[in-house]
């Protein structure tokens, strides 16, 4: 397993991290600890989570996953080892049951790292990420930006000085952004720079041969300001692995289950994807496995956040790792992209 540099800190995670949300939905807290327990014998050492998972969310279930992570940690006595990443919740009608509506308010943020730990099980967090922002702006499937005025918007300063007090505190070490834009990280950075504050030392967006729009404004800024990609649905949930073409609908697969995830569904992103398939196979790859590695090795990029619900698909996604796509596969890979680029953004 190849190890990173996150951000300008002195951690290094490796290039995989596992992600957890299906953990108290899909998955039991045994499957989780098993999940943990392969990941950490590949050499994973960061594990990626959240205040509002599992996914979907919904009040009786918020908080299991780190629960399940909290508990494999005190089993196995490896806090000191891990990379522990999660995140609060941003503003959400649907999210009621958290804080009576959820903000990136210094209230909300302080009062909310409280039951983080408290779920982990631990005295500090590796990485804090801002789960979306505060203000309305293009995230979630949202390409073109439309403005709106918001008259109680909580401001990025408010939001960063938070993180600042638990810094200082020692409850988190380092802050990182999820599901932003490129004005949005220069802010984090220009406050940072001009007042003195918490530096943000990553940036969870989704990135997939589905949806390259990092690319487009915040993969220079990443790599020239070492805020680095953690990059989430790189399978585009499972539709990069080929199971869901010609209609199929495997039993136990997200897309059957729930209804909600219609981001990498449509009839373009079936025929790209068939495309993306078909290559693979040319070149006797596993669809998903090369999809993750044309992932893994994108200069911008940190880590890849690898998910499944069963141990085969995880070993499966972990043998990524070890797959470096020709100058022939990558070509044909860009061909493709300029044909379709980015069907589901």
């Amino acid at each position: 397993m190849d190890y990173r540099q996150l951000g300008k800190t002195d951690i290094r995670v490796s290039k995989l991290a596992l992600g957890t949300m299906t953990w108290g939905e899909q998955n039991t807290e045994l499957d989780a600890h098993q999940q943990l327990d392969l990941a950490w014998d590949a050499g994973i050492n960061f594990v990626d989570a959240a205040e509002m998972y599992p996914v979907p969310p919904k009040a009786e279930t918020q908080g299991l996953t780190e629960q399940y992570l909290g508990s494999w940690l005190q089993k196995r006595g490896l806090r000191d080892k891990i990379i522990i990443a999660t995140k609060v919740t941003g503003p959400g009608e649907s999210f009621h049951y958290l804080r009576e509506g959820p903000r990136l308010s210094r209230q909300h943020i302080i009062s909310a790292v409280e039951g983080n730990l408290q779920r982990l099980q631990t005295d500090y967090i590796d990485l804090y990420q801002l789960h979306w922002p505060e203000r309305h702006t293009n995230f979630f499937g949202q390409l073109g930006y439309q403005h709106r005025i918001q008259t109680d918007l909580i401001s990025i300063e408010e939001t960063l000085s938070a993180c600042e007090e638990l810094v200082k505190s020692g409850k988190v070490r380092h802050i990182g952004i999820s599901n932003e834009t490129p004005w949005g990280m220069h802010e984090y950075l220009r406050l940072s720079d001009q007042q003195g504050l918490t530096r943000i030392q990553s940036i969870q967006n989704p990135y997939n041969l589905l949806n390259r729009t990092f690319e487009v404004g915040l993969a220079e800024m990443s790599i020239r300001e070492q805020v680095g990609l953690l990059a989430y649905s790189p399978l585009a949930f499972g539709v990069l692995s080929g199971k869901y073409l010609s209609g199929q609908r495997p039993e136990k697969g997200r897309l059957t289950l729930y209804e909600r995830f219609k981001r990498y569904t449509s009839e373009r992103a079936e025929h790209i994807t068939e495309a993306y398939v078909n290559l693979a196979r040319r070149y006797d790859l596993d669809p998903a496995q090369m999809a993750l590695a044309f992932v893994n090795e994108r200069p911008f990029v940190t880590a890849n956040i690898i998910g499944a619900t069963t141990l085969e698909q995880l070993q499966s996604n972990i043998d990524s790792a070890k797959l470096y796509l020709s100058d022939e596969v990558l070509a044909e890979i860009e061909a493709l992209h300029l044909q379709q680029p980015n069907p589901c953004p």
